[in-house]
């Protein structure tokens, strides 16, 4: 029976890294525009804490590019113009480049933007999703030196690592008129 659940989980992992060519016209005419909103900032065992977010989406210079920038706080001082570029637009692939050596893989699901990075032994996961023209944001904080390994390492119960979430972030973004 676990055997089972394994495979069936591993089989819709494939499925879903096949699905990015679905609905992929939307992105990123859809997301075009100023975005505003409050994120939460939750780290467990602390209250959590609001902040401001800005997120300007709008055609760069370069044919078929697009700024992405991102501005935290009410003050503008936190201010980090990067850009996107497609990659495979077919395979809904683009690139968030932050114009300085820094470029961060993501792809495309249906009316989301996802993408996965490590820095500094964190891994951040981020989630931009359009919904009722709401820009939902999410960033997933997870600690890749603390983790846990259960299992016995056979064929039908293999190793498997859990990682500490270090912290979440989630809100919403309006479109600025």
């Amino acid at each position: 029976m676990q055997r089972t659940s394994l495979v069936v989980l591993l089989l819709a992992g494939i499925f879903s890294l096949a699905a990015p060519a679905q609905n992929n016209t939307a992105f990123p005419t859809n997301f075009i525009g100023d975005w505003k909103g409050k994120l939460q900032w939750t780290v467990a065992g602390k209250p959590p804490q609001w902040f401001s977010m800005q997120l300007r989406i709008h055609p760069a210079d370069t044919m078929g590019q697009f700024t992405w920038q991102i501005i935290y706080g009410d003050s503008g001082t936190d201010n980090r113009p990067y850009l996107l570029k497609p990659v495979d637009t077919a395979r809904g692939h683009w690139v968030i480049d932050e114009q300085n050596g820094i470029v961060l893989d993501n792809y495309v699901h249906g009316n989301a933007l996802h993408g996965a990075f490590t820095v500094q032994g964190n891994t951040i996961v981020d989630d931009y999703r359009l919904d009722n023209n709401r820009l939902w944001v999410t960033f997933l904080s997870i600690r890749l030196g603390d983790k846990t390994a259960t299992g016995k390492g056979t064929q039908d119960i293999p190793f498997v690592d859990s990682y500490r979430i270090g912290s979440y972030q989630w809100g919403f973004l309006e479109r600025l008129p």
